[in-house]
């Protein structure tokens, strides 16, 4: 299940990535780089509930 969640995550980083290039140079480019790092903050604090809670261990 957590593979599966953190799947996701590289699906929606790669058109982040191609509309963040093309916002260079305006004033969306920051709006779109502060979006995916809340996205990936949120990723991260899940990350670390779960690793914190043992979800990780695989010899349980």
């Amino acid at each position: 299940m957590l593979f599966i969640l953190f799947d996701i995550e590289a699906v929606f980083l790669y058109p982040w990535a191609v509309e963040l290039k093309n916002q260079v140079g305006t004033a969306g480019a920051w709006f779109v780089l502060i979006e995916m790092l809340v996205f990936i903050a949120i990723l991260v604090a899940g990350f670390a509930y779960a690793w914190g809670r043992g979800a990780l261990d695989w010899d349980r």
